[in-house]
């Protein structure tokens, strides 16, 4: 197939844009290969490039819906793809745990949110259209268990594979133009909430492409910069190896690229973890950068066709692109777009938020970020600019491995500590502990030196109603492991699974479990 080539960059921006770029020299200068030190960007393009890349990822998310889950076997068949938001836009979870994020951030002058006030946050306010590792986690924290406990993979089976730490990260790679490292420090300390291994990989690479598309325009070299912040150990390193090779193989067959990529990177049968799994969503999002060559609705379409987690794939290559062109030139296509950001999901939240209004705090939180990296704002020939230190690209968080998980944890939650809560807890000490030695495998002496107050642990875990409900139903092969271990445990399954609007409208986090046993 011939793919269209992506007209040049300039066609896509305003004239005045363009002019100032190019008067402005040096900026465009690629990221990845400088030293550290300060760059000056005329804060106007600063600015506009913020509020593209919210836009775009927005853009690619609500676009993207439609398409969500439809392409996995073949891939979709969109031709046309015009962007628009003649409705304005509203909230999904592509940028709503974000915008909860980014407004206590910008209320309390504090860009790293503690983490036990993360999970107030949370019980506050993220309560409805969860899913997956972030539902987990979420009725972890009900249970006792604060981030990022509730990413860990022992804890959280989800953790493991789950785009959170992808679609969760958007956002926090706009506060740091320029500074790849700070934006996945940023990023990491949020998605690390529901996630942890690959799917922190791919939270720091997709984080390092957003800030470096600030300062450098070629998608390929953004790319690169993405590539160089992963752990060359990672499976993520190998995958963007592939979709490289691929794609220097099959330069005009996108679909041939997405066939050997589905072909190597399925890992369930199509299950689950393959729709919602960082693997193919990843493969998906570096496919449609390299096949749509920079061009914001080529790529966008790409994203929808390339399929699995469609809307969030779109969002990611929708906010790196809208950096790349910025709002106006965005804008200057003629594109439908209402400036409006509905919130429909989000408890104790904005309820007259427009997308101006979201961008506006994200500008005053890089401001903040600049400035505490040792950035500032002054005047260079008669323009506003911003003096950013700018960073290269490196690897944050390496992959780590299950035996320093299992010891972090342990030294957060010492096996003794563990003992102790059955034996002598409350209710709710001895469910978050008969959880732990469960998921740990530790619960077997307890239990057969005393069996009572072992019994009385696990009576109360299963009145943690949402929590079972996690354990028990799912499949994927870490889940069917931990189930088997809680089963192996003694701990019983509800009588049946229950539904997302029962999870959503009730908020008792624990029930009497002769309620949900006993027929």
């Amino acid at each position: 197939m011939n793919m269209k080539k992506s007209p040049p960059l300039a066609r896509y921006l305003s004239s005045a844009l363009v002019v100032s770029i190019i008067t402005f020299t040096g900026w465009l200068t690629p990221l990845y290969a400088q030293q550290a030190g300060l760059k000056q960007i005329p804060a106007e393009i600063v600015v506009d490039k913020i509020r593209g890349g919210l836009l775009g990822q927005i853009l690619g998310n609500l676009n993207g819906i439609p398409h969500e889950f439809k392409y996995g076997d073949e891939p979709g068949q969109v031709k046309n793809y015009v962007p628009s938001l003649p409705d304005g836009a509203r909230t999904d979870d592509d940028t709503d745990f974000e915008w909860v994020y980014i407004i206590e951030m910008q209320k309390n002058r504090k860009v790293f949110l503690p983490y036990d006030e993360i999970a107030a946050l949370w019980k506050e306010r993220i309560n409805r259209n969860i899913w997956c590792a972030n539902r987990y986690a979420r009725h972890l924290m009900d249970m006792g268990f604060s981030p990022p406990q509730t990413g860990n993979v022992l804890l959280n089976p989800w953790a493991d594979f789950n785009i959170s730490g992808q679609f969760l990260c958007e956002t926090f790679g706009l506060l740091a133009p320029g500074m790849p490292q700070t934006a996945a420090r940023i990023g990491l300390h949020y998605t690390r909430v529901a996630i942890d291994g690959e799917p922190a990989q791919t939270t720091q690479m997709f984080t390092t492409m957003i800030a470096t598309a600030y300062v450098e325009n070629d998608v390929r070299k953004v790319m690169e910069a993405g590539i160089a912040a992963l752990d060359p150990k990672s499976r993520m390193y190998q995958l963007a190896a592939d979709m490289k090779q691929w794609h220097a193989q099959y330069p005009g067959d996108w679909r041939k690229t997405r066939q050997l990529l589905r072909e190597k990177y399925t890992r369930e049968n199509g299950k689950i973890r393959d729709t919602n799994g960082s693997e193919l969503n990843t493969g998906a999002i570096l496919g449609a950068m390299l096949y749509g060559e920079g061009d914001f609705s080529e790529t966008v379409k790409l994203a929808f066709n390339f399929g699995w987690d469609a809307d969030n794939n779109a969002a990611q290559v929708g906010t790196i692109l809208g950096v790349i062109y910025g709002y106006r030139s965005m804008l200057a296509n003629g594109w439908m777009i209402v400036d409006r950001y509905k919130n429909t999901t989000r408890d104790n939240m904005p309820m007259d938020e427009t997308i101006t209004s979201f961008a506006d705090r994200l500008i005053e939180l890089f401001e903040m970020v600049n400035e505490s990296n040792g950035g500032s704002k002054g005047i260079a020939g008669n323009r506003v600019v911003y003096n950013i230190p700018v960073e290269s690209p490196a690897a944050v968080v390496k992959t780590g491995d299950p035996a320093q998980l299992r010891a972090d944890l342990l030294k957060d939650y010492p096996q003794e500590q563990i003992k102790n809560a059955i034996l002598k807890g409350t209710g709710a000490e001895k469910a978050k502990a008969a959880y732990t030695a469960i998921c740990l495998d530790l619960y077997k002496e307890i239990a057969q030196s005393n069996p009572t107050q072992w019994e009385e642990a696990k009576r109360h875990l299963q009145g943690y109603w949402k929590v079972m409900n996690n354990v028990f139903f799912g499949d994927f092969t870490a889940l069917t492991a931990l189930r088997g271990k809680f089963v192996a445990a003694g701990v019983r399954a509800p009588r049946r699974k229950y539904t997302d609007v029962e999870i959503y409208n009730d908020a008792t986090p624990w029930k009497d479990p002769n309620e949900l046993y006993n027929d």
